[in-house]
C-alpha cells in the first residue's frame, strides 16, 4: 500500500504513517516529477485548507497516474471541512481517478488567526482522533467502500472561501521578529519553496497558507496578522526533521 501525503505541522503525516509503512511526500514528489503509481491500494492524505482541497495537492492530482483497484482519500480538519472529500471527489472525476473510499477526521487546526493553538491542543481528547483513525485504517485494511457525503450548500461555501483566501496576497500577513536569528528551517519547511532567508526570511508570491514556517520556527520568531495566540503546534508524534524531510 502506498500513501501519498501532504503536511506542515505533522498531523496528515502522522495519519499517513499510521495506515500504511509506505509513504511519499506529495511536495516532494512535484520537485521530483513523479508522478506514476501502482500498488494493490493507494492513498492521498492531506488537511482541509478553506473548506477544500489545497492547492498543491490539486495540482498534483492534475499530473498523478495512480493505478490501483482501490484508491482512498482522508482529509483532516481541526473545525470544519466544509466541501473538502466532495472537492476531491469532483478533482478526482476530472482526472480520471476513481475512488472507493473517502473519509475525514478531526484532529488539532493550525490555522492561527482562526484558532488559539494552547485551546486546540488542549480539546484533543474530545476529539476520540485515535478512535476515530482506527475506525478509518480498519476500514482501508477492509476495503469497505464509502464517500463521505457533504451537501451542495457547502460547495458554495467552500467556492466563496476560495475567492476571499486564495486570491489575496497572503505573504503580507506575516512579520518576522527582531528574534529571528536567521536558521533556515522557515525555508526547509515550506513545501514550494516559496522562502528564501538571507539574514532573515523573505517570502514570495507562492505561498499555499500551510502557516509551516509559523509554526516550525524553533524562535517562534514568525507571526501572521490576527493570530489568535502566540501558541504554535507541531504534531506531537512527528518530529521537526520529519517534517523538514517531507518538504524540502
Amino acid at each position: 500500500m502506498k500513501i501519498l501525503y501532504f503536511t506542515s505541522t505533522g498531523n496528515s503525516l502522522y495519519v499517513a504513517k499510521r495506515i500504511g509503512d509506505e509513504y511519499y511526500s506529495i511536495p516532494k514528489l512535484i520537485k521530483e516529477g513523479r508522478f506514476d503509481f501502482e500498488d494493490e491500494k493507494i492513498g492521498i492524505v492531506f488537511p482541509s485548507y478553506s473548506n477544500g482541497v489545497p492547492k498543491i495537492v490539486e495540482q498534483f492530482l492534475k499530473k498523478v497516474k495512480l493505478k490501483s483497484k482501490y484508491i482512498f482519500g482522508i482529509t483532516t480538519y481541526g473545525f470544519y471541512a466544509g466541501a473538502t472529500t466532495r472537492h476531491l471527489l469532483e478533482i478526482g472525476k476530472r482526472n480520471e481517478i476513481e475512488f472507493s473510499y473517502i473519509n475525514e477526521m478531526i484532529m488539532v487546526d493550525n490555522y492561527l488567526p482562526g484558532f488559539d493553538m494552547n485551546k486546540q491542543v488542549q480539546g484533543q481528547a474530545k476529539k476520540n482522533i485515535e478512535e476515530n483513525l482506527s475506525k478509518i485504517i480498519k476500514d482501508i485494511e477492509e476495503g469497505k467502500k464509502y464517500i463521505k457525503k457533504h451537501s451542495i450548500i457547502t460547495e458554495g461555501f467552500r467556492i466563496l472561501g476560495e475567492k476571499l483566501v486564495y486570491d489575496n496576497q497572503f505573504e503580507k500577513n506575516f512579520t518576522v521578529e527582531n528574534n529571528c536569528n536567521g536558521c533556515k528551517t522557515c525555508e526547509k519547511v515550506c513545501p514550494v519553496d516559496n522562502i528564501k532567508v538571507d539574514k532573515r526570511p523573505i517570502f514570495m508570491n507562492n505561498c499555499q497558507q500551510c502557516l509551516a514556517c509559523a509554526h516550525n520556527c524553533p524562535q517562534r520568531a514568525i507571526s501572521v496578522k490576527k493570530e489568535k495566540s502566540k501558541a504554535r503546534f507541531i504534531n506531537e508524534n512527528i518530529t521537526l526533521k520529519e517534517i523538514i524531510n517531507s518538504n524540502n
